[in-house]
């Protein structure tokens, strides 16, 4: 079975049961209406633009049902799913464009003009001189073609399909590029359909359940965390296009919301409405954050205040965004841990630099594999070669397991501060700092040191109504993690600010941090 099956498949099964809510627009689609849709856009781009297996085809707008067009057609014809980050410059997305080639692109009225800016960054003889371009919703896209006229006179009936097979590229998903250009990770048929199989076993997932969608639909997470495996088991999604904390409330009580995905921000931009107070839960199985690890006294929040199971997530673009669950009762007592590896993977945690296994309770790399796991990137094998070896895939992330079997993410290898001899893992010391009253947010980045070699550098946001000023502040988030803190893993700087720059998904995104703050800085340095 492949991608090109689950939508056609789950509405032979379960044809007039609904399948999605449009939010902003109020329309509900059935499986067999969102199955039609599917077969018509595979249809016009087969017949009329000629796209086959192979082919990309990639879409720049705000989350809409088109984007399910995409994901559940596009299979059905072979061709490869590359969506866009709308939230990159045209100079950025054109490096994507280049590097992926798509066939046809489609784009929302809202990014016209990023649209226009990347066909004049098109000189002679760059691939996207031949993409064809379709137009959503009314954009004004000079030389583009209407969406839905396109649409509307396709035939809604299965089209031919090419023979495929499960490592058939099905999606190509650019990384946040953190670290330098991203990379296509290509995200194969069987990944797709091994990540609804665990999830649905592991998280216990039915027909009943009903999961909104926030997050960005050129993401993991929207586009797997719930809604493939929903669809799977034949339960329903609400998809958004915009975030709004009291509409978003609003709605899922509504319409009974059963298990909830969201990330650090959203969860306290949720805390911090006058809604919050009022809102009824009792609906929902389970809350679950992902992207990035949430503050644990922010998860205790939820629990004391709402009554509720709160869950931590895990996952990556080249993993899936599910690979670890836990029951009701463990995510309390294991509160920060990310349970235990999902049905169909296997785990390891190895020393970064001899490879050697470690015990429990001692930081590792985590090595996953399984059927639910990348076959590398697009076009980069060197990429691909470097994350993996005899079959285990290199996440970079460092965690622990502790003697139950329960994983903790530490936080990214890269994401460690070598002093002294010492290391220092970002994640661990920003988690105590983000339990100071006056802490917003934080970030812990490395900067050289003469002495030391690298010594830790603490980017504080602080809540409007602190009432210290800035050595004030400083000397009282020292004395706050003596005891709660080895002597070496404390900052010996800070610095302060209004707002720390976010991914997408909710990552801090530490690139631009140390582009401000490692050549010089004015925060104070302590002595160990």
């Amino acid at each position: 079975m492949h991608v090109a099956d689950l939508l056609s498949k789950r509405a032979n099964l379960t044809p007039d049961r609904e399948a999605l809510l449009e939010i902003e627009t109020g329309r509900r689609y059935t499986y067999r209406q969102l199955n039609e849709r599917a077969n018509r856009l595979a249809n016009f781009l087969q017949q009329e633009f000629k796209v086959g297996k192979g082919d990309r085809v990639s879409i720049l707008a705000y989350n809409r049902v088109v984007y399910l067009d995409l994901l559940y057609g596009l299979p059905k014809i072979g061709a490869i799913f590359a969506p866009l980050n709308w939230r990159l410059t045209a100079h950025e997305l054109e490096y994507i464009l280049r590097d992926c080639e798509p066939a046809v692109i489609l784009v929302g009225p809202e990014f016209t003009g990023v649209a226009e800016e990347l066909r004049r960054l098109a000189g002679e003889g760059h691939p996207l001189q031949g993409a064809r371009w379709i137009a959503l919703d009314g954009a004004g896209l000079p030389g583009s073609l209407p969406y839905d006229d396109l649409l509307a006179q396709a035939s809604p009936a299965e089209p031919p399909r090419p023979p495929l097979v499960g490592d058939d590229p099905c999606c190509i998903l650019y990384t946040s590029g953190t670290t330098g250009h991203p990379k296509g990770a290509l995200i194969p048929h069987r990944q797709v359909l091994w990540n609804c199989i665990n999830t649905v076993i592991s998280w216990g997932l039915t027909e009943k359940d009903v999961s909104p969608v926030y997050t960005p639909l050129f993401h993991t997470g929207g586009l797997f965390a719930f809604l493939t495996p929903l669809h799977y088991a034949g339960g329903r999604v609400l998809l958004a296009s915009k975030f709004d904390p009291e509409a978003s409330l609003t709605i899922i009580q509504a319409e009974k919301c059963t298990v909830i995905l969201g990330v650090p921000t959203l969860f306290q931009m949720w805390t911090n409405t006058a809604a919050f107070a009022q809102a009824d839960f009792s609906h929902v199985h389970f809350f679950i954050n992902g992207g990035a690890s949430m503050p644990v006294d922010l998860m205790e929040t939820w629990r004391k205040a709402k009554g509720v199971v709160f869950r931590q997530g895990y996952g990556l673009t080249e993993v899936g965004p599910n690979c670890f669950s836990m029951t009701d009762e463990e995510s309390a007592l294991k509160a920060g841990s990310v349970g235990k590896p999902v049905f169909h993977s296997e785990m390891r945690l190895v020393d970064p630099e001899s490879g050697v296994e470690t015990p429990a309770g001692q930081p590792g790399e985590l090595l996953i594999r399984g059927p639910h796991v990348t076959t590398g990137y697009w076009r980069n094998p060197e990429a691909t070669a470097l994350s993996f070896s005899d079959g285990w895939f290199h996440t970079g992330d460092m965690a622990y397991r502790d003697e139950d079997g329960f994983y903790t993410i530490v936080g990214r290898y890269k994401d460690m501060i070598k002093s002294g001899g010492e290391n220092i893992y970002a994640a661990e010391v920003e988690a105590v700092f983000r339990q100071h009253p006056a802490v917003a947010d934080c970030a812990l980045i490395g900067v050289p040191d003469e002495k030391w070699g690298e010594i830790g550098l603490l980017v504080v946001v602080v809540h409007k109504n602190q009432p210290l000023n800035e050595q004030e502040l400083e000397q009282d988030l020292l004395d706050f993690c003596e005891g709660r803190l080895a002597r070496f893993k404390i900052p010996k700087r800070f610095a302060f600010t209004g707002e720390l720059p976010y991914s997408p998904y909710g990552k801090i995104e530490k690139i631009k941090l140390r582009e401000k703050y490692v050549p010089q800085t004015s925060a104070h340095r302590r002595e160990k």
